[in-house]
């Protein structure tokens, strides 16, 4: 079980994600392990903002080569956060 504030890797900004934060969703990239009642309580615990709505992807590794020899990138998982009318979550 992933501790609280090994839950949230970090803000994912693309043009999709920047499209969706017109709805109050945000895109997060977050622990693979992490549950979603984990990740409501850690957004909330850190961007101090109700949230209503918690959707997950996960998304496996792609197969790459480097210097002849073939290995895997890392499996990860996003989340899409919808806050509470009103709120929103400050990008640094």
């Amino acid at each position: 079980m992933p501790l609280l504030n090994e839950i949230i890797k970090g803000l994912r900004q693309t043009e999709k994600g920047a499209r969706i934060e017109r709805h109050r969703q945000y895109v997060l990239k977050v622990d693979k392990d992490a549950t979603k009642p984990q990740i409501k309580q850690a957004v909330e615990a850190v961007f101090q903002v109700s949230v209503e709505k918690v959707n997950t992807q996960g998304y496996q590794g792609k197969w790459r080569r480097l210097t002849g020899r073939w290995g895997r990138r890392p499996g990860w998982k996003k989340a899409i956060v919808t806050v509470a009318q009103g709120q929103k979550i400050e990008l640094k």
